[in-house]
């Protein structure tokens, strides 16, 4: 490897070549600021904050995009670039709200921080504020771009990572604003509402839509018995909206939490991430050997299941029919436990913790009220639930761990890994072998279908049937394999989709900043998690025979038909 010699502020460094100033001088503990540089996405360098001196040259230079070369001198600290950093943060303040306080974003906003590093205690320019619309059109999102700032960084995770290019710049110089087609409501235009734009977004310019006063409206009505239930992937992440490090396993803690807050049950996703294994699973060996529409396809992402939806229609035959475990739980929860335990079921208040702005959206799908009610009330993000938390003044770090409530509070090891990318896939096959063959497996690592590789694949060995096998974590890498179904190349029985990169551990919900680092950390922590665990096969889980036994029959029978599986609408590619 070509290596480059150069000096930054006076200390010298070796690099490899092609090294940005920025990356350069990261390795002497430098720091300079950016604003729309993000290290999971393509360089713009259109904020210039990051700007450097460099000798020999006249002008500035953004470091984000610079490469070095050998024996270049930077200065990161002159005089002109200081002040430079701070004429661009200026003039973006002279046209940003001045209503920190009540924003979203108000302490975990990288403008407001910038702005604070460079000591700007005023904005020397005249205010031009801009009047435009805020889009609350989905029960997802909500789009303020009169907060935006023009990193382009929701452009480019939309059109680079994800395919979709909902959002793009118009109009040129001040009148510029990143818009959706035609300027629609995203409610319109094919959006899969997974939120990603949201978790690289800088600024408040785009944010979940808060349901957080819905729900403590509820805990605070006498007449609703509110139950609760948290997705695998909030145990790894709720921890960071509370000041823990990322990857901190947190379950007991988070059970505690919920209870103080004023839930009456507090209750585990991951139980009904087993029931899904265990229709899915059952699914899918129903259409291997009665010739059923191959390959299946996982249905548990919402934001993929609205992608698919209005990109390829004609493919909805190969999803899975069963719902998500959130919708599975929710219909379960006004049916089942409402029964068992003699409550009114227009009484049952169900909230939902996850950590995904799409699920939003999926629960309010007309579909989904299979209980005769919405089966799922409210969904509040990892985010909004970290607000709930600091709002009451839980220490979350000191507070004692508490056990989920019974009856959907035992889980597995396969429910817990159904927050990573390849977690489901795992936790299916897992079932399926033992089902298909009747033994025992001998190791349950599906090692192959793990990972953060935009598109995994593998064959498995059921007895003596090769399942052909894949994985892909992100829409962009989603319709790459889709292409392939569709064109016949694909010679898979089984797909696993996740909308989001990484799966659920880096959903649109999650803390910010979510990197392709901290999805590493949380992914590793559910792994641990599935090691530690007693029960790690789906299909082993008592309290799930014992559903079966009381209430639903079997899998892919008459009442889980009804209840636990469902049906896709197609749209258009507008909307």
């Amino acid at each position: 490897m070509d290596m480059v010699t150069l000096v930054i502020d006076g200390q010298q460094v070796q690099v490899p070549k092609g090294t940005t100033i920025l990356k350069a001088a990261e390795a002497l503990g430098i720091q300079i600021p950016t604003l729309c540089y993000h290290p999971d996405l393509s360089v713009r360098a259109v904020c210039r904050v990051c700007v450097v001196s460099i000798e020999g040259s006249q002008l500035l230079q953004p470091a984000c995009a610079f490469p070095v070369s050998e024996g270049m001198v930077v200065h990161t600290n002159t005089a002109a670039v200081r002040q430079a950093r701070k004429t661009v943060v200026e003039l973006m303040l002279s046209r940003h709200p001045e209503n920190c306080l009540t924003c979203e974003r108000n302490l975990n906003c990288e403008l407001q921080e910038i702005a604070q590093q460079l000591g700007i205690r005023d904005v020397p320019f005249s205010r031009n504020l801009r009047d435009l619309p805020i889009d609350a059109s989905t029960p997802s999102m909500v789009r303020d771009m009169n907060k935006c700032i023009l990193c382009r960084r929701c452009v480019d995770v939309c059109e680079e990572v994800q395919t979709l290019a909902v959002l793009s710049p118009i109009n040129r110089g001040p009148d510029t604003v990143i818009s959706t087609p035609l300027a629609r409501d995203l409610i319109e235009v094919a959006c899969a509402l997974c939120g990603q734009c949201l978790l690289v977004c800088p600024t408040g310019a785009i944010h979940e839509k808060d349901d957080t006063q819905k729900v403590w409206d509820a805990l605070d009505n006498p007449e609703k018995h509110v139950i609760v239930q948290t997705a695998p992937a909030i145990r790894v992440s709720i921890g960071e909206e509370m000041g823990l490090p990322p990857g901190r396993i947190t379950t007991g803690k988070l059970v505690s939490a919920l209870k103080h807050l004023g839930f009456d049950k507090v209750f585990d996703t991951c139980f009904t991430a087993d029931l899904t294994i265990m229709e899915e699973g059952h699914e899918l060996l129903d259409r291997l050997q009665t010739g059923g529409t191959m390959p299946m396809i996982t249905s548990c992402s919402p934001g993929w299941i609205k992608y698919v939806e209005h990109f390829y229609p004609d493919l909805l035959d190969h999803l899975s029919t069963c719902k998500s475990p959130q919708q599975m739980f929710g219909a379960l929860a006004k049916t089942y436990y409402a029964e068992k335990f003699g409550i009114d079921p227009a009484s049952v208040y169900c909230v939902s913790i996850m950590p995904c702005t799409a699920k939003k959206f999926e629960c309010v799908r007309p579909e989904m009220s299979d209980s005769s009610f919405q089966d799922v009330d409210a969904v509040l993000t990892t985010r909004e639930l970290g607000h709930m938390l600091k709002m009451t003044g839980i220490d979350f770090d000191r507070i004692e761990e508490s056990e989920y409530d019974p009856p959907f509070g035992i889980s597995t090891g396969a429910g817990a890994i159904f927050g990573s990318t390849g977690g489901v896939m795992e936790a299916a096959l897992r079932t399926a072998y033992e089902v298909f063959t009747g033994g025992a497996l001998e190791t349950l690592d599906f090692t192959d279908v793990r990972g953060l590789e935009g598109i995994k694949e593998a064959t498995v060995q059921l007895g003596e049937f090769p399942l052909k096998v894949a994985v892909a974590n992100g829409l962009g890498n989603a319709k790459k394999l889709l292409d392939k179904v569709s064109e016949g190349k694909g010679d898979y029985h089984f797909i696993e989709i996740m909308a989001c990169p990484g799966g659920c551990i880096g959903g649109g919900g999650q803390p910010i900043p979510t990197t392709r680092e901290i999805r590493e950390m949380r992914i590793n922590a559910l792994y641990d998690l599935d090691k530690s665990m007693a029960l790690r096969k789906s299909h082993e889980n008592p309290a799930i025979i014992q559903l079966y036994e009381e209430f639903l029959g079997q899998p892919l029978g008459e009442k889980s038909h009804h209840l636990l599986h469902t049906t896709y609408t197609r749209r258009t590619k507008f909307g």
